[in-house]
């Protein structure tokens, strides 16, 4: 990538983060946009995402992603099905304080992974090559981006959620049937449009919690 293609596009990143409320430093966006440089050079050997041009990159995986970072609570996230790291690893270079584990079955997929985690000196992060329904641990937000139906995700994972935590499912528009396949124990708390900068299309945040039977349980 040129100099000037650098400038391009960390002047689009920067105006994109002002337009969600965000104002990382500038070393924050750096990190970012060597994430999405290492992304595409993986991409064109090992098509690990649909999203090619890096300028789209920019706008469909770092601001689509960081749309919820307002919304993250916590000291632990686990996104789950992350694929090439969306919307965990932005997320983790927002904020340095909190852990980050990544979980995805697809061995192309964590192979990429840890090679971010490694080139962008990511520490607080944590991959972990796995099915969700085998996963343990509990986590205080839990992120996961077009991985699933409601019902699905949290069938799979809500043994995951800390009994006080947050889910935050990042989706296009939610049906009342999806809401309404949620399963016991968790209640859809608020649906949230998102405003993505720059990409024209509808955008919602469904966040999830346990219900005070499934804490009092836990």
């Amino acid at each position: 990538m040129s100099i000037a293609d650098r400038a391009n596009l960390y002047a689009r990143l920067r105006a994109g983060l002002a337009d969600l409320g965000l104002a990382p430093d500038a070393a924050a966006c750096e990190r970012l946009l060597d994430y999405v440089e290492l992304l595409a050079r993986w991409n064109a050997a090992y098509n690990l995402t649909a999203v090619r041009g890096p300028v789209d990159m920019v706008t469909r995986h770092l601001l689509d992603s960081l749309s919820v970072a307002n919304y993250v609570r916590g000291d632990s996230l686990a996104d789950l099905g992350t694929g090439a790291g969306l919307p965990g690893i932005p997320l983790a270079i927002l904020a340095p304080q909190r852990t980050h584990t990544l979980i995805d079955s697809n061995g192309k997929k964590v192979r990429f992974l840890r090679e971010a985690m490694r080139a962008l000196e990511l520490r607080n992060v944590r991959v972990e090559q796995s099915r969700v329904e085998d996963v343990r641990g509990q986590f205080d937000c839990i992120t996961a981006r077009a991985f699933a139906t409601l019902g699905d995700m949290l069938r799979m994972g809500g043994h995951l959620l800390a009994p006080d935590g947050l889910w935050l499912a990042l989706k296009g528009q939610l049906s009342q049937d999806e809401m309404l396949g949620v399963p016991a124990g968790f209640v859809v708390a608020q649906v949230v449009p998102l405003h993505v900068p720059d990409l024209g299309a509808a955008r919602q945040l469904a966040i999830i919690k346990r219900t005070g039977a499934q804490e009092r349980a836990a």
